[in-house]
């Protein structure tokens, strides 16, 4: 039995994209920034396997002996939204952006939303969600009309309280929107955002749901899936493959629920002799810290994971594989709430011990899918190159 594990700390840069300037992110650097702005971080963990080697992050200086083989990640598709990154990390280069909003949806988009739904819309702009919520949940309440709403991403937001309209009135809301959207405006993803609370106390509920597009051909999963891996998703992940090429998924709704989760599901792997894959999000870098510019809440979190990461490494069967590494940037230290164009970390850890090597930028996140398929000898992808032989186990190091 192989197992491969992919955690992705969402939205968790480190800066240095070299065409930040063409979206407006020069400057960003989501781990130094935030790091500075705190004092300094607390990851002996982290640290232990090479973070500190990809970038000057303060409190997490370089090791001589990394654990892990160590690297950035430099996003070759065009845009920095979630479903491109994953997509590019499994393989999938993305040629054109998905279409952005800045100023709203034309009123045809509209129109047809209300047409083939029966609701009015409230919003239309980009805006923060729960500023948004705050600003129109009280007329969203008198009127029943729905709150529609965007950010720099490609994405169709859609508001609504549970008083008003029940969650499964939400997501079926969702879904003919997602039928909806299709070229020239068809975004990457819709997403249900349910709240709840009285006028003044609007809070989001977890009960969060993302309707992304298919990916196209050339998606990593289904490949693994014919070579007999089966493929476990945590998190948003299956909403963001839009559920292509994956066998089982199970919801998170939070950092710490996405790690039990983990933790419960290898357990249950050691049971049996399938080769497995498995994808897990950490959202609340990005939804909770990122997105409202929240760098002590990130500085937490990030804490809080290396300690359960430590004791994770340590259950690990040998010859088990364990990707770290993010999908974007996003800079709780700037004026912008949005995503950041960002290199990525990679760290790539082997049990029961990796060489602690550099290897470098890897120009294209699909790197991570071409390695994965030769771990456990699936055809590669069109794009990417291995680093697995870099991987291999040296017994001065570990």
């Amino acid at each position: 039995m192989s197992t491969a594990m992919m955690i992705i700390l969402d939205g968790l840069g480190v800066g240095g994209a070299p065409d930040a300037d063409r979206y407006g992110d020069v400057g960003s650097d989501t781990l130094g920034n935030m790091a500075r702005h705190v004092g300094g971080l607390q990851v002996p963990h982290l640290q232990s396997l090479g973070l500190g080697n990809l970038s000057r992050i303060q409190g997490v200086p370089a090791v001589d002996r990394p654990r892990a083989c160590h690297g950035r990640l430099e996003e070759i598709s065009a845009g920095k939204d979630s479903t491109t990154g994953h997509w590019e990390l499994m393989g999938l280069v993305t040629s054109e952006p998905f279409p952005t909003y800045p100023n709203g949806f034309p009123p045809e988009v509209l129109d047809e939303f209300t047409k083939l739904t029966g609701y009015g819309v409230l919003g239309n702009r980009a805006a923060s969600g729960t500023a948004i919520i705050a600003e129109l949940g009280d007329e969203h309440r008198e009127t029943g009309k729905l709150i529609v709403y965007t950010s720099a991403d490609s994405v169709f937001q859609v508001a609504a309280h549970d008083e008003v309209c029940s969650l499964e009135e939400l997501y079926r809301v969702c879904e003919i929107a997602r039928r909806m959207l299709v070229p020239p405006h068809q975004v990457s993803r819709v997403i249900a955002r349910p709240f709840t609370g009285p006028s003044g106390g609007y809070v989001r509920t977890p009960d969060r749901h993302d309707y992304s597009i298919e990916p196209p051909e050339g998606l990593l999963l289904p490949r693994l899936q014919q070579q007999g891996v089966a493929v476990m998703a945590i998190g948003k992940i299956n909403d963001l493959y839009a559920g292509c090429g994956i066998d089982r998924s199970f919801m998170s709704k939070s950092n710490p629920a996405g790690m039990a989760e983990l933790d419960r599901l290898y357990a249950e792997l050691g049971d049996n002799d399938a080769d497995t894959f498995v994808l897990l999000n950490l959202v609340d870098f990005d939804m909770l810290w990122g997105h409202r510019n929240d760098p002590e809440g990130m500085q937490r979190g990030l804490e809080e994971f290396d300690v359960w990461l430590g004791g994770f490494l340590e259950r690990l069967r040998d010859g088990d594989l364990v990707l770290l590494t993010a999908d974007h940037g996003n800079d709780p230290t700037t004026p912008s709430t949005d995503h950041s164009r960002e290199h990525v970390p990679l760290l790539a850890y082997r049990a029961p011990g990796t060489a602690g090597r550099s290897i470098g930028v890897r120009h294209g996140f699909m790197d991570v899918a071409a390695t994965v398929a030769e771990y456990f000898g699936a055809p590669a992808p069109a794009k990417g190159i291995s680093f697995l032989a870099r991987l291999d186990v040296d017994e001065e190091k570990v």
